[in-house]
């Protein structure tokens, strides 16, 4: 019984640990989201591209859309270093950012917020 659990314990360790790291974006309706299905922004501030400018108080209101360990950048995907040290997804060298105020799956509440922020499409 001790050998079972002792084996089994390490794998389901892996599976939890591997089910907290976020999904790559997708398309859904037109514009980016995560893999939960919540809506993806772009900022008018960010302008070097695959540089966030989005840093301290504001990432709290617009969080990065952070990548696991194991997602690896293709085509118009790419990774940049976050603010908070983690990797954050880009689509063609602009950042992508979750919007706090945005509860449910396909609330849209920071599209055209201050007029610098904007629906990631693609």
């Amino acid at each position: 019984m001790r050998k079972t659990i002792a084996l089994v314990a390490p794998l389901a360790l892996a599976a939890l640990h591997a089910s907290a790291f976020a999904d790559p974006p997708k398309l859904s309706d037109g514009r980016f989201v995560t893999a939960d299905g919540m809506t993806l922004y772009t900022f008018d501030k960010d302008t070097t591209p695959g540089v966030s400018a989005c840093t301290g108080g504001c990432m709290s209101n617009w969080p990065a859309a952070t990548a696991s360990p194991t997602d690896k950048p293709t085509g118009d995907w790419t990774l940049i270093p976050s603010a908070d040290g983690k990797q954050q997804w880009t689509y063609k060298g602009h950042p992508l950012y979750r919007y706090a105020a945005d509860k449910q799956t396909g609330d849209t509440k920071g599209d055209g917020f201050k007029e610098i922020w904007h629906i990631a499409r693609p």
